[in-house]
C-alpha cells in the first residue's frame, strides 16, 4: 500500500509518498480502506511542528472506507462495514489503522467520500454550536472565513438553530458562497470591527491572530470568543483584564477531541451530522480533489487560501 510519511517537520516538501507493508489490525483495532481522506488545518499544524508529533509517522486526521479487517476484542464492527473517524492520526493512506472504539457507521444514504468530508469539520461545527455556545433562536453569530469548508458548515448550524449570522471573507466569489451556505450578512476583514462593535453573542474564530483582536471588540458584554483554529497564525497571549475591561467576556480554546472523548458522545454527533446530511439540511461542498500523491499541493493550496469548501485526498 501507499502513505503519506512525514520523517521531519517542515514545509509541503516533508510529504513524502512511500510503499508500506499492508498493516494487521492489533487488540481492539480495524483496517480500513480508504476511500478519501480529509485535508485540515491541523494536518498542517501536525507536518510544520506547530503541534509536535513523534516522527517519522503517517499524518491526516480524517477519512471514511469500508473495513477490510478486525482484530482480536472487536465486537461492534464487521468486515465490509462502511465506517468513519475523525481525531485519529494516519488518515493519508491506503489502508489505515483505527481503533474501533472510534470509527462510527455510515448510513447507506451517505457516500464514504461525503462522509470523509463530513466528520472532523461537521463534528466540530457540532460541538461548537451546540455545546461551547448553545446557539438559539435569535443569537448574532460571527462566522470568519465564511466561505471555507468549516465556516460554511458553522453558517448552517447556526441558521439550523435560528441565529442572525454574520461572516467574513476576501473576494466576493468568496461572498457567494458565504450567502449560499445561508451567512444573513457577509463583511470583509478590514472594519468588521467597527461595523459589528459590541453587538455579538459568540464569535467562532478559526483564523487567529488577524481577526482576534477585532473579535473581542464585536462581543457583547459577557459574550464568548470560541478561537478554534489559527489559520493566520497563533494569537499572541492575552491579558485576562482585556476580557474583563471590555465586558466581562468569555474565551475559549476547544478541541474536537475534548467533545468526543466518550463514545457515546462521538456517536450522538456523528448520527446527527449525518441525519441532517441525509435530510438535506446540511451541505457538505467538497470543493477540490486530489490524488494521494498530491498531498504537497492540496498543503500548499489550503494554507495559500485558494481554496474554498472541503478538500479531499483520494487514494
Amino acid at each position: 500500500m501507499h502513505a503519506i510519511i512525514v520523517s521531519a517537520h517542515g514545509g509541503p516538501e516533508v510529504l513524502e509518498y512511500v510503499e508500506r507493508p499492508d498493516p494487521v489490525p492489533g487488540e481492539g483495532e480495524v483496517v480500513v480502506d480508504v476511500a478519501a481522506s480529509g485535508v485540515n488545518f491541523i494536518d498542517i499544524y501536525h507536518r510544520s511542528g506547530t503541534y509536535p508529533l513523534n516522527l517519522p509517522t503517517t499524518i491526516g486526521s480524517e477519512g471514511a472506507g469500508t473495513v477490510s479487517a478486525v482484530g482480536p476484542g472487536v465486537r461492534d464492527v464487521k468486515v465490509g462495514d462502511t465506517v468513519a473517524w475523525a481525531s485519529v492520526l494516519g488518515s493519508y493512506t491506503e489502508k489505515a489503522v483505527v481503533p474501533a472504539d472510534r470509527v462510527v457507521p455510515v448510513p447507506d444514504d451517505v457516500p464514504a467520500e461525503l462522509a470523509a468530508a463530513a466528520m472532523l469539520q461537521g463534528m466540530t461545527a457540532h460541538y461548537l454550536t451546540h455545546s461551547t455556545f448553545e446557539v438559539k433562536e435569535g443569537d448574532r453569530v460571527l462566522v470568519h472565513a465564511g466561505a471555507g469548508g468549516m465556516g460554511q458548515l458553522l453558517i448552517q448550524l447556526a441558521k439550523l438553530k435560528g441565529a442572525t449570522v454574520f461572516t467574513t471573507v476576501s473576494t466576493s466569489e468568496k461572498e457567494k458562497l458565504a450567502r449560499e451556505a445561508g451567512a444573513d450578512e457577509v463583511l470583509r476583514y478590514d472594519g468588521f470591527a467597527q461595523e459589528l462593535r459590541d453587538s455579538i453573542d459568540v464569535v467562532y474564530d478559526g483564523v487567529g491572530k488577524t481577526t482576534f483582536d477585532g473579535g473581542l471588540e464585536v462581543l457583547r458584554p459577557r459574550g464568548l470568543m470560541a478561537l478554534y483554529g489559527a489559520a493566520s497564525g497563533p494569537v499572541p497571549p492575552v491579558d485576562p483584564q482585556v476580557l474583563n475591561k471590555q465586558g466581562s467576556l468569555f474565551l475559549t480554546r476547544p478541541t474536537l477531541a475534548h467533545y468526543v472523548a466518550e463514545r457515546s458522545e462521538l456517536l450522538q454527533r456523528a448520527s446527527d451530522l449525518f441525519g441532517w446530511i441525509e435530510k438535506g439540511q446540511v451541505r457538505i461542498n467538497v470543493s477540490h480533489r486530489y490524488q494521494l500523491a498530491e498531498a504537497r499541493q492540496a498543503h500548499e493550496d489550503l494554507a495559500g487560501r485558494r481554496t474554498t469548501g472541503k478538500l479531499l485526498l483520494i487514494p
